[in-house]
């Protein structure tokens, strides 16, 4: 009858861990499901203010259309990127924050245009909003870590599999944010 108990005792920990372990992967696995909404809100006010920007500076720049017509694809591409995974969606946004810094480059060329206060305050917006995504890419990518630590480490590992779980994807950076600066500090 002792030895019965001592299996029955064994089962019943074995079946809390492995409890433990299922509802703690969901949790994480919740929290980049919820990161990942978080860049998904603030890419879409980001690419709901490139039109209006596109509007205001159309009729001050009319030599400069390449610039406009290669923002307004890039936004297209972003948008359509957007259902092909973090990867792809990566890549078009980086694609995308390119052209506005082209753009926003060519708008110092025109005096008139950083005047208009519509301008200089879309702007602004689209300021605030890179920063929003910068740290809702900061946030996703934690939780994407997190959530892969996770599922690859033991004993967790031994059940993900078995449960579904599949390795997320990061969100990757700009590639200018990848690159070490170099500093030359000699006397020329």
């Amino acid at each position: 009858m002792e030895p019965l108990l001592i299996v029955l005792a064994i089962v019943v920990v074995v079946i809390v861990v492995v409890i433990g372990i299922y509802n703690g992967l969901i949790g994480k696995r919740n929290r980049v499901d919820e990161a990942y909404s978080q860049i998904d809100v603030q890419l879409k006010r980001r690419h709901d203010l490139i039109p209006n920007l596109v509007a205001a500076v159309k009729g001050y720049m009319n030599f400069e259309q390449d610039v406009l017509t290669k923002v307004t694809e890039a936004r297209a591409s972003a948008i359509a990127a957007g259902a092909q995974g973090p990867a792809a969606q990566s890549v078009a946004e980086n694609q995308l924050t390119g052209a506005l810094r082209s753009l926003f480059a060519v708008t110092e060329n025109y005096p008139e245009l950083k005047a208009n206060q519509n301008v200089m305050s879309l702007q602004e917006q689209l300021s605030t909003t890179e920063n929003q995504i910068s740290f809702a890419r900061q946030h996703y990518n934690a939780s994407v870590l997190d959530y892969n630590n996770g599922i690859q480490m033991f004993p967790a590992v031994v059940f993900a599999g078995m449960f579904g779980f599949s390795k997320r994807e990061f969100f990757a950076t700009e590639p200018e944010e990848q690159a070490v600066p170099t500093v030359d500090l000699s006397l020329k």
